[in-house]
């Protein structure tokens, strides 16, 4: 088994020049040529940035909508009451509740993806911190997950919504589409991702913002990108 994996790794990076920097185009060509997998590879994104995430003016957060969605089914989770469970129950959320729901996930059922909350709830979301805090779930006003327009919310996390938060190594990644997307479709959702990560730079960033920046596939060969290629002129 190792040595099958070896060999189709080894495949994967025939005629790549592991040091060079490609033009995004090109790089998304050349992922859709070696995917191989049994299933629909998700295409990644990795943003190398100039930030110490310890220091708080050197966060990096957000939340973007991708334009041609992600490719993949998000099961979504509503911390809601009376009218507001009820329209978000409309917009398609998967699971609604309140006390009940609070009650399910402290027992460790968690049957979703993405978590949206109205503000009034927030006094008893609160205490799921730390089951949701670590699995980046936590509902916050930031990036659109606490608010009153919970119809609005739940559309976008089905949508395409992709959040970001720098890690503590000072990178940013994500899931941008699937490898059968159009390899169009695929440039438009990473420059919509990279232009969200560059326009929240913090204010405490110092020098260069934006490093280093690799595409990869889930079985595919990690591809540096000319940073100069995510601009949509690039």
């Amino acid at each position: 088994m190792a040595k099958k994996i070896a060999k189709r790794v080894a495949k994967a990076q025939e005629g790549l020049d592991r040091d060079k920097q490609y033009g995004l185009a090109e790089a998304i060509g050349m992922l859709k040529e070696r995917a191989s997998a049994k299933f629909d590879e998700t295409l990644e994104i990795a943003m190398n940035l100039g930030v110490d995430p310890r220091h708080a003016d050197q966060m990096v957060r957000g939340v973007v909508n991708l334009p041609n969605g992600t490719g993949r089914t998000v099961r979504v989770a509503v911390f809601a009451r009376g009218d507001k469970a009820d329209e978000a129950t409309a917009a398609g959320a998967d699971i609604v509740g309140a006390e009940d729901l609070v009650e399910s996930v402290q027992k460790g059922e968690i049957n979703f993806d993405r978590c949206i909350a109205t503000p009034d709830m927030m006094p008893l979301v609160g205490r799921l911190g730390k089951v949701l805090g670590p699995r980046g779930m936590m509902p916050n006003p930031k990036v659109g997950t606490v608010t009153p327009d919970v119809a609005a919310a739940v559309k976008a996390s089905k949508g395409g919504a992709v959040e970001f938060r720098v890690e503590k190594a000072g990178i940013v990644h994500g899931g941008v589409g699937k490898i059968s997307f159009d390899a169009s479709a695929l440039e438009e959702n990473v420059r919509a991702f990279a232009d969200a990560v560059i326009r929240a730079k913090p204010t405490g960033a110092k020098g260069n913002y934006l490093k280093k920046v690799a595409i990869t596939s889930t079985m595919g060969p990690g591809i540096k990108i000319d940073p100069s290629s995510l601009t949509a002129a690039g």
